[in-house]
């Protein structure tokens, strides 16, 4: 059997942990710029505010019911979601860290003391450890549990563990799920599926399989034998590598000059670099992008993008940022208004596979090579203890383009100047 653990209002919670006035309220969290809605509670979803929705838009509706706002805190959801995870772990070794507020868990082996019992231990103690209330749902499929968890969630009669083992159990839940929420069918899919008449999860499990594999193919067949209870997706406890990592940020304000520009693609590029030795990988390519905003009149919109080959797979900072500012320097234009750019880098392969033969017969390039990586590994070893960006690129400058976070809480868990203190 599986499980799925699901915090809730993940970004939400997280602020309440340390601000236990918040709860009961109305409570939103915004997106970078504070443009929109990217967490709500029960309290603001009952007032009508939709997920995505741009903040400006809802200003009535926030200023009459005294709705709590925040920037977006992600330092803060990471070191909670650091905890909440550590703590499922210790009660459940077997987990699937499926995203910053849910995991799979295998429950193998724990029949003995009861499932539900076991998941209700499993949800108490992560709200004594960490703060954060969570949903579980339990079935014997990856997708049941997904299923079973919304189900905990929406219904308070559940008390925040719901199980599904039966076969009724289970036709009376998909029955009652919309099939454009069931796990891995997007909009695409949903919008074939109804020309058919399928709208609920138990249309879908009951479809005759060889329309299903015509027209969803192989990840259509194992959603629909999932939901059957025919486990396809088995517990994936090592992530696999990533193919490609992206850093990218819309502008607190119109960026106009080439060099600002090139202190954000720099400082996007020093996190990839960042990110690649954190994964053991080196990037073989790099993209830089750059674009106005699309609300803006068809003349005065831009979007530029240029895709370099790097000289040599690389993880190296200084590298990476060399190779950004070739590509932004060949897609910039003078007159425009920037409100994004971003760094992609791909073409990743593990950092040992391609060890030194590129410089076998270039003793000066592989000293040279040397001296990076011992550079780059002082720098991250100044970074882990004095904070990030504590030494950085001189091209590096985050402060000349940040976002807009003029309601962003305390780095309550990863800032020493803002850990809470009590009074003697």
């Amino acid at each position: 059997m599986f499980a799925l653990v699901d915090c809730n209002n993940f970004y939400v919670s997280c602020e309440r942990v340390f601000n236990p006035s918040l709860t009961g309220k109305p409570v939103v969290v915004l997106s970078n710029n504070d443009g929109c809605f990217i967490a709500r509670s029960d309290e603001a979803k009952a007032l009508g505010l939709p997920m995505g929705g741009p903040a400006f838009k809802f200003r009535d509706i926030l200023k009459k019911h005294q709705v709590r706002i925040f920037s977006a805190n992600f330092p803060l959801y990471g070191d909670m979601s650091s905890r909440v995870m550590a703590t499922i772990g210790d009660l459940a070794p077997e987990i699937e860290i499926y995203s910053i507020d849910e995991a799979f868990i295998d429950l193998g082996g724990f029949s003995r003391f009861g499932l539900e019992h076991h998941a209700s231990r499993i949800r108490y103690t992560v709200r004594k450890h960490t703060g954060i209330p969570v949903s579980i749902g339990i079935g014997s499929t990856k997708t049941l549990a997904k299923a079973a968890s919304r189900m905990a969630k929406k219904n308070p009669g559940y008390e925040g563990v719901c199980m599904l083992s039966t076969q009724k159990e289970i036709s009376e839940a998909l029955a009652t799920l919309k099939v454009e929420d069931i796990w891995g069918i997007g909009r695409q899919w949903n919008r074939l599926l109804e020309t058919r008449n399928i709208r609920t999860a138990l249309d879908y499990s009951l479809a005759p399989a060889s329309w299903i594999r015509k027209n969803l193919h192989i990840p259509g067949i194992r959603i629909q034998e999932e939901l059957n209870g025919h486990s396809c997706l088995p517990l994936e406890q090592i992530r696999p590598p990533k193919q490609s990592i992206c850093t990218s940020r819309s502008f607190g304000r119109t960026v106009t000059s080439l060099d600002e520009l090139q202190q954000a693609v720099a400082t996007f590029a020093g996190k990839c670099s960042r990110k690649l030795r954190q994964e053991g990988s080196v990037a073989s390519m790099l993209t830089v992008f750059i674009c106005t905003s699309p609300f803006n009149e068809p003349h005065l919109k831009y979007r530029g993008t240029r895709t370099l080959a790097m000289l040599r797979p690389s993880q190296d900072t200084i590298s990476v940022i060399r190779a950004a500012e070739l590509a932004l320097a060949s897609i910039y234009r003078e007159g425009f208004e920037y409100k994004k750019a971003g760094v992609i880098v791909s073409g990743l392969t593990p950092a040992q596979s391609f060890g030194r033969e590129l410089t076998l017969f270039d003793t000066e390039a592989a000293a040279g090579n040397d001296r990076q990586k011992s550079l780059m590994e002082a720098m991250e070893h100044i970074n882990r203890r004095y904070g990030p960006a504590a030494v950085r690129i001189a091209a590096e400058n985050e402060n000349a383009w940040k976002p807009n976070q003029t309601m962003k809480s305390a780095h309550y868990t990863t800032g020493w100047n803002d850990i809470i203190t009590l009074g003697e």
